[in-house]
């Protein structure tokens, strides 16, 4: 994260999607005024606000695909080893857009996710491992609107992509539907 975070400001206000146990919440809680996860396990969610009480972490039961956010409410969007744990293609599209949809112009998209490997779909083989390609994920930021996108592909896969000022829509916004 600290090579992601050097490539873009992250701003005052925060969304980290599909925080899990919370190890990068952890870390950028320090970074910004206020971090909002959205976590669609309960029992992740009830662990993370434990965790997380009496700090500037709101933790949120809810789906990445859907955001029950206004328009423009963040500065910045973080999914880190998420996107490989949405079932299908299009769903993880969904989050790309939803992503872009909720951050404010000017707003960057920051993660990270794993490769694809035989080892590592053996270590999900009781729970979903749907892997992005690099090279697609690239078209998939472009076709929702983010632009000039970084991706960093060395041992593991991570992106920053910023959505443009004066952006305030994305291409495809039937895709909430």
């Amino acid at each position: 994260m600290p090579s992601l975070a050097d490539l873009a400001a992250l701003g005052a206000v925060m969304l980290e999607l599909g925080p899990g146990p919370g190890a990068a919440t952890e870390w950028l809680r320090h970074r910004v005024g206020r971090l909002v996860a959205v976590e669609s396990d309960g029992a992740a969610v009830e662990k993370l606000r434990a965790r997380f009480a009496d700090s500037n972490v709101e933790v949120i039961a809810g789906d990445a695909t859907n955001l029950d956010f206004g328009a423009e409410t963040f500065d910045s969007v973080g999914t880190f080893t998420m996107l490989h744990h949405v079932a299908t293609t299009r769903l993880q599209q969904r989050v790309l857009a939803e992503s872009f949809r909720v951050l404010r112009p000017g707003g960057v998209l920051i993660g990270s996710d794993s490769l694809a490997s035989n080892e590592l779909h053996l270590f999900h083989a009781e729970d979903t491992y749907n892997p992005m390609d690099p090279a697609a994920l690239l078209v998939r930021l472009q076709a929702v609107g983010f632009g000039p996108i970084t991706l960093i592909v060395d041992g593991d896969l991570r992106f920053v992509a910023r959505k443009p000022d004066g952006a305030t829509t994305h291409r495809g916004s039937d895709e909430r539907q």
